[in-house]
């Protein structure tokens, strides 16, 4: 595998870890589904079987399609035709674990950007403004709050 392949594996486990725990996943999982499905395309991934999920949807058991790439495992949705194509390896292995990696969100998020060919947008952390403000009342200990008028 080329280097450039070994950095997509290591960029897209960290993207996938941090999806995990995300507030808002979506763009996290989108990114990493169409960039394995790139790879697949490439043939610069391997599609291995389907797994049972370990979180069922409304009590279902449904299968995710296991994706290697490089050294790293993924899962990803499977389409219509894997279910036909690929075997079936039953419950997932927890004792497997991928690769210790290293490597800042923003990083791998420019690394899978720049190979799916999309601009790469750095967010702005923090809150966002707003254009109400209050001023605090603290210290002052002549200002009542509920009529808006000075004490005496």
């Amino acid at each position: 595998m080329s280097e450039e392949i070994k950095e997509i594996a290591k960029a897209l486990f960290v993207i996938n870890r941090h999806a995990k725990t995300a507030l808002e996943p979506e763009e996290l999982y989108s990114m990493k589904k169409q960039a394995i499905e790139k790879l697949l395309t490439e043939k610069q991934a391997k599609k291995i079987g389907l797994h049972f999920s370990r979180q069922p949807k409304l009590s279902k058991q449904h299968s995710t399609l296991l994706v290697q790439v490089d050294n790293y495992f993924f899962h990803i949705p499977p389409k219509k035709q894997d279910f036909k194509n690929q075997k079936h390896l039953g419950d997932l292995d927890q004792s497997y674990r991928n690769p210790k990696t290293v490597m800042s969100l923003r990083e791998a998020k420019r690394i899978i950007c720049k190979y799916l060919d999309v601009p790469f947008e750095r967010q702005k952390q923090g809150h966002p403004k707003t254009t109400y403000y209050t001023p605090s009342l603290l210290g002052r200990w002549n200002y009542s709050y509920y009529d808006n008028k000075k004490r005496r």
